[in-house]
């Protein structure tokens, strides 16, 4: 019996579900924007995953350990589960090849723009490859899209955003399929386009 496949939304962390503030060391420092539990509910209402990919160089440049990371996300699990929404999966890169701290200091597969953590999710969930979307507010996530196959590539204006579009724009050779205001927004036309509308 064939298995069922889903579509996904691979969603990046810092910017685009939260206020960006930097380096976040602490949960205390997590602020969540308000609209990402009705984004996460509505994906879930129309069984699609919601799959967090995010990369956390501060564990590496001795910011912060795998521990408070942890405790961030345990944080956003608990807060969406009390707003009735739902996060799949949450896959992290602590690497960065200018770290400080021995184990995390290497030029890894799973650091965006590179797929590994989205290979990863792969292997863990039946999702549809064709039926996949990245949203984020960096180039580094669109390019994460693009390098593994996803349908639509959508920049959010929230966290980097907006300085990306107004600095970087015209120098990027892969543009994003869409560029919206807020996660919120993305998640609404992701919708219309697997609807077909």
């Amino acid at each position: 019996m064939k298995e069922n496949r889903y579509p996904a939304v691979f969603i990046d962390r810092d910017g685009t579900l939260n206020e960006d503030r930097g380096y976040i060391n602490s949960k205390e420092n997590f602020e969540i924007y308000p609209f990402v539990f009705q984004a996460l509910r509505l994906l879930a209402q129309f069984n699609i995953l919601r799959i967090i990919i995010t990369n956390q160089a501060g564990i590496a440049k001795g910011y912060f350990t795998e521990k408070t990371l942890l405790e961030i996300h345990t944080k956003l699990e608990q807060k969406a589960t009390s707003a009735g929404a739902s996060i799949d999966g949450i896959y992290y890169c602590p690497h960065h090849t200018d770290g400080k701290v021995a184990d995390y200091a290497l030029d890894c597969s799973c650091r965006k723009p590179k797929t590994g953590l989205i290979d990863k999710a792969l292997t863990d969930f039946p999702i549809d490859k064709k039926k996949m979307y990245m949203v984020g507010d960096k180039y580094t996530d669109m390019l994460a899209g693009i390098n593994a196959g996803c349908k639509k590539n959508i920049l959010v204006k929230t966290g980097y955003g907006k300085g990306e579009i107004e600095l970087n724009y015209s120098r990027w050779n892969r543009k994003p399929d869409m560029v919206v205001e807020t996660l919120l927004d993305a998640v609404l036309f992701i919708i219309k386009d697997l609807r077909g509308k």
